[in-house]
């Protein structure tokens, strides 16, 4: 026998003799926290400047939910406190500062010549349906640069990490074409389906909310970050408000409460024996 051909024998006894066993171990990988909560002891979640759909009450509910969230994956002590009505404070707000720059005249008086005279505020600033829109809702941002505000609201709770922002909740619809799966039968009964285009209209909910996370000692934010998620529905299928609300902040709530607690990422690596 050649020595070409007893090579090529011995080279496959090696390969049979080392057939591949594989194995899996687990490992987990720490993530690290977009933010440094290591100053705080406490949180707080202060409440939320919400609007859109008055079916669900998005300044409640998402501090509720929040709060349930921190209290089984985070490490700070999540402090009890009623919801602030942070919508109506921004408003005080700024009714106070337009009175502040606007000046007025004293009864018997009458006004400069082109002077600006302070005009009453409306009962309802959202209008008759009360639905505030998307854009109108950003206006009331300024209550986050108020630094004195959230400064004496964290003395109070012993200057903890303030959570608060602004939460859109709203009906949303869209018509287009959409993928269907049809199921057809062949002549022998044979059942299967093939995807068939359709146009249709869809009704569901738009959720926008913007976390922002504030230092109860100095009152300056230190982080924030913006979501938006959708959901959509046959127009035929009458879902809750309320659990619509609930879907879209489960895809959101792993990134905002990564933001500040510390997590990790369980997996398996295959290998060879």
């Amino acid at each position: 026998m050649s020595l070409k051909i007893l090579g090529s024998l011995a080279c496959v006894a090696v390969m049979v003799g080392c057939s591949t066993n594989t194995y899996e171990i687990p490992i987990e990988t720490a993530l690290t926290p977009k933010l440094d909560i290591s100053k705080y002891q406490r949180v707080l979640i202060a409440g939320f400047v919400s609007g859109g759909s008055e079916d669900v009450d998005a300044n409640l509910e998402t501090a509720r939910l929040l709060r349930s969230q921190l209290r089984r994956s985070s490490e700070l002590e999540v402090i009890d406190s009623d919801v602030m009505p942070l919508l109506e404070i921004a408003d005080e707000q700024s009714d106070a500062s337009t009175r502040d720059a606007t000046p007025t005249v004293p009864d018997g008086f009458a006004a400069a010549p082109g002077a600006a005279v302070a005009e009453p505020a409306e009962e309802d600033p959202l209008g008759e349906d009360n639905q505030m829109s998307e854009e109108e809702l950003e206006a009331y941002e300024t209550i986050f640069a108020n630094v004195g505000f959230w400064r004496d609201l964290g003395e109070e709770y012993q200057n903890p990490l303030i959570v608060t922002g602004t939460v859109y909740f709203s009906p949303h619809q869209r018509s287009g074409m959409v993928t269907r799966e049809r199921e057809v039968y062949d002549s022998f009964g044979r059942r299967r389906t093939t995807p068939e285009r359709t146009y249709r209209d869809r009704r569901g909910y738009v959720l926008s909310p913007k976390f922002i996370f504030i230092d109860g000692e100095t009152g300056a934010t230190v982080y924030s970050e913006r979501h938006r998620e959708e959901i959509l529905y046959d127009a035929s299928q009458n879902t809750p408000a309320l659990s619509s609300y609930f879907e879209l902040m489960d895809r959101l709530l792993p990134s905002v409460v990564g933001a500040f607690s510390n997590q990790s990422i369980r997996g398996t690596r295959t290998l060879l024996r």
